[in-house]
């Protein structure tokens, strides 16, 4: 399931950086996840990043999209050839 931050987002800029698929990107008001490139970090380590840094706990999993770890790990595997 790819994550999303919600509207309590402070703008902290932590998760920015820490995200190895480059989903986080800049919104309009709070930081968005984009979820054609979010694999809650599946392929590169073994819990998300973003929610590791997140200081007010803002990031929650995205209803609209539910993957299973066998989905998100293909979805990490064909962002790997782009």
């Amino acid at each position: 399931m790819a994550l999303l931050i919600t509207g309590a987002c402070i703008n902290c800029d932590m998760c920015l950086p820490e995200c190895p698929n480059r989903a986080i990107t800049e919104g309009a008001k709070v930081y968005e996840i984009d979820p054609l490139r979010c694999t809650e970090c599946i392929g590169f380590y073994e819990a998300p990043t973003c929610l590791a840094v997140c200081p007010i706990d803002c990031i929650r999993p995205d209803p609209h999209y539910s993957e299973t770890q066998t989905e998100l790990l293909q979805k990490f595997k064909s962002l790997q050839i782009l």
